[in-house]
């Protein structure tokens, strides 16, 4: 990281905890949790509403105080992973990236400047 964070992983997990939820569709669940290989980075797990059963697993790095980067880490139905190289699974991955990248963006001020 450019700069380092005046925040815990700890805080840093629990202000996206209670913000995520604000950025999705209020009948997803998510779970947000400490990455332990990274300190800089969360495990995001997201459970899909509705009858697909879908649920997605993200981790969230922080390149710095300001930007975060995305990655797709699986995709399960039922309990069982999928090919998440399908256009529906893609649409969905992608919107929830959005929201990930928008719940960063809200926690801005916080991250940034450690309050």
């Amino acid at each position: 990281m450019n700069r380092e964070f005046q925040l815990s992983q700890d805080q840093l997990v629990h202000a996206w905890q209670t913000q995520l939820p604000k950025n999705l569709d209020p009948t997803d669940s998510a779970q947000v949790l400490a990455d332990g290989a990274n300190p800089s980075a969360l495990r995001i797990h997201i459970d899909v509403a509705g009858r697909t059963m879908y649920s997605f697993d993200f981790q969230c790095s922080y390149l710095d105080t300001r930007e975060v980067m995305v990655d797709l880490v699986d995709v399960e139905r039922d309990g069982r992973t999928v090919d998440e190289h399908t256009e529906i699974i893609q649409d969905m991955a992608q919107g929830y990236t959005r929201h990930i990248h928008e719940c960063a963006q809200a926690l801005h001020d916080m991250t940034h400047h450690g309050k």
